[in-house]
């Protein structure tokens, strides 16, 4: 069986492999419970809503801000990709984000502006209290979670189908696959051409792993040259080495801050910090080369 719905800018596809004594009604069941985990962490974790707990919290600086656990682990792992990156990765670049455009709901249309909010902040001024589970801000900032939320969601809602064998979770291209597919084999995952965008560039094969894709082709700033959604922290300006990277991971939130940390860094650093940490992936540079990590071998561009 197979369900979509529209959550955090992207159709989320969730496809479930009915085998055995599972009945169509409980996997159904276990979708839409699914779906629920990505409508909550949207709510705690989006930078474009003014009602959502993210942005509640960031507008209360100085004092302790109790939050729930859909935006606090999330926010925990982002810091912790902070201190290991030395702020190369930073979840303090709300503001600056907002500054280059990138602030506008998917949904309404509705722009949110925060204008106290301090560009110059970093995730230092961000503070978590692991026993009391609170927020506290040393200065005006606006964090963004742009780099976790999605694949921290994606991470939730395999845990609700984690009953079946068989499963993909594809939110826009950053998925989990469980299993095999429907004929036996590990699930086929194509990347996407950075300039045609009908056709794939490349191809893996994964089996109870999560991939996601950071890329400067979907949303490129129409006012600045050379300018796109993912920012480097240190310098203000989007990084152009490469085009995209993919990352295969445990889970998806690991896939999903490493890709964005991998392609922040460049081809050529991110192979080592890719390999560093045991990770696979690939990177297309901006001459559209693939350049592989880890040991992918699978040079198919055959879909299932």
């Amino acid at each position: 069986m197979k369900k979509a719905k529209l959550f955090m800018d992207t159709v989320v596809e969730i496809q479930v492999v009915i085998n055995g004594t599972a009945s169509k009604e409980a996997a159904e069941t276990k979708v839409d419970r699914a779906f629920e985990a990505f409508r909550k962490v949207e709510h705690a974790c989006s930078r474009f809503s003014p009602d959502s707990e993210l942005m509640t919290a960031c507008r209360n600086m100085e004092k302790p801000v109790p939050i729930s656990p859909f935006l606090f682990e999330p926010l925990k792992f982002a810091l912790e990709m902070a201190k290991w990156t030395e702020g190369e990765f930073d979840p303090a670049i709300g503001k600056v984000m907002e500054e280059q455009g990138y602030n506008r709901h998917y949904l309404t249309g509705t722009s949110i502006e925060t204008p106290s909010a301090d560009s110059t902040a970093a995730y230092r001024d961000i503070i978590l209290d692991e026993q009391d589970h609170t927020l506290y801000l040393n200065k005006p900032l606006v964090i963004d979670l742009g780099a976790v939320a999605k694949g921290f969601a994606i991470d939730l809602a395999a845990k609700e189908l984690r009953e079946f064998e068989s499963f993909i979770i594809n939110a826009g291209g950053d998925l989990f696959a469980a299993g095999m597919d429907r004929n036996g084999r590990p699930w086929k995952v194509g990347i996407q051409h950075p300039i045609k965008k009908d056709q794939i560039i490349d191809c893996i094969e994964i089996s109870n792993e999560a991939v996601c894709t950071s890329g400067s082709y979907e949303r490129r700033n129409a006012k600045m040259p050379g300018m796109h959604h993912i920012i480097s922290p240190k310098t203000g300006y989007s990084p152009n080495d490469c085009v995209s990277s993919t990352i295969i991971a445990p889970f998806a939130m690991l896939a999903d801050a490493f890709s964005t940390t991998a392609f922040l860094f460049g081809h050529e650093k991110g192979k080592k910090l890719i390999e560093s940490v045991g990770l696979s992936g690939l990177f297309i540079t901006s001459d559209l080369q693939i350049v592989k990590v880890g040991g992918i071998q699978n040079d198919s561009k055959e879909m299932a």
